[in-house]
């Protein structure tokens, strides 16, 4: 066994298996201590072998030979991953033993912060890529970003390399994760309280909300874990925020259920999404020459994506259409991004209408914080 990489609460590891094989495994030290070279451990190969979104890790259960401490005593109750043989207990910020409890006792309202909500991980830097865009083209300082990250997806956030690369570039003031997703800066029991802390707590300018890495689909109407980005739009307009909603886009996936806007974004916001929230939709430049190079948005896709929003607004539903601007300035801040673009394996420049439709979402909220 090798070590590799190891970034916030990740360990990378290279493991020779009893057959003779090599794989990349990846163990949380805080879950299951720090494996040394030579040392065994105990792999969970299950994804892996069916070719699902673990990174191509296995996952480390154990290490027999050199189990992680006890932790210290400490206060904090709330179990995550519960009843899992790697159950964690963890300080809430919104429970009793926290000393966020008495603002966060009584706390009910955003006060119109802007909160964007995204249906996939990947899109969390393009939104914050857009919306320090947009604050840089105002001439006001970059705003304060907050990720709640909900439980779609992975459950540690320790396994998102985007969320401690945006941590360390100084993008994101802190991750919050509620509900059964542990390991961010501050935990909370729901979106709900995670927006509360969000604002009362890490004071922030604008709040992105999405699952961690990973996405459960079944190519179904309803079976499909961004389900609860319309839910995340509803405690958001309940508490008295700014509902953005991300749309998902692709003009380069080969299933049909995803291209120009997924049906995963229909369902979510045109049945879920009880609350009116902001759709936002990228659009060409009015001034872009028909034969200009780049063509940041392609004329066909940002007609196909600009009818299937309108069904999501009024008069047809109960949304408002909110058309930004997608610019050769707006991708190339995207292309400064200090962590990798990449969604479903597709890059920026395989699939870049994956990232605008993002980005324009980060570009609206950081607008709505203009004086």
């Amino acid at each position: 066994m090798a070590h590799g990489a190891a970034w916030a609460g990740s360990l990378e590891l290279r493991v020779r298996t009893e057959d003779g094989d090599e794989l990349r495994a990846l163990a949380h030290p805080g879950l299951v201590g720090a494996p040394a070279v030579g040392e065994r451990v105990l792999l969970n190969v299950t994804a892996l072998a069916r070719g699902l979104g673990t990174g191509g890790y296995a996952l480390v259960v154990a290490a027999p030979d050199s189990l992680p401490q006890d932790p210290p005593p400490g206060p904090g109750h709330l179990v995550k991953a519960r009843y899992t043989p790697l159950q964690t207990m963890v300080l809430g910020v919104d429970e009793q033993e926290s000393a966020h409890h008495e603002v966060l006792r009584e706390a009910d309202d955003l006060g119109g912060l802007p909160v964007v909500v995204a249906d996939l991980h990947s899109a969390l830097p393009a939104v914050i890529a857009g919306a320090r865009h947009a604050a840089r083209r105002a001439g006001h300082r970059a705003p304060r970003v907050v990720y709640v990250m909900t439980d779609g997806g992975a459950l540690p956030a320790w396994f998102s390399r985007t969320v401690a690369g945006l941590r360390e570039a100084d993008w994101l003031e802190a991750c919050v994760t509620v509900g059964q997703s542990f390991g961010g800066d501050l935990e909370a029991v729901t979106v709900h309280t995670g927006l509360l802390a969000a604002r009362e707590v890490c004071e922030a300018d604008l709040v992105v909300v999405a699952q961690g890495p990973g996405n459960l689909g079944t190519g179904t109407r309803w079976g499909f874990s961004g389900v609860a980005a319309g839910e995340a739009l509803n405690a958001t307009g309940v508490l008295g925020g700014r509902p953005v909603a991300a749309l998902r886009v692709s003009g380069a996936d080969p299933r049909e259920r995803h291209r120009g806007v997924s049906h995963h974004s229909l369902t979510a916001y045109g049945r879920v999404a009880l609350v009116p929230v902001d759709v936002v939709v990228p659009v060409p430049p009015a001034d872009r020459a028909p034969a200009a190079a780049p063509v940041v948005v392609v004329d066909d896709l940002a007609a196909l994506v600009h009818e299937q929003a309108r069904g999501l607004c009024a008069p047809q539903g109960h949304h408002r259409l909110v058309e930004v601007v997608a610019d050769a300035e707006l991708l190339d801040a995207l292309g400064a991004s200090p962590v990798r673009l990449s969604t479903m394996g597709r890059g920026l420049d395989q699939d870049p209408y994956a990232f605008l439709a993002a980005a324009v979402a980060g570009v609206h909220a950081a607008d709505l914080l203009s004086p």
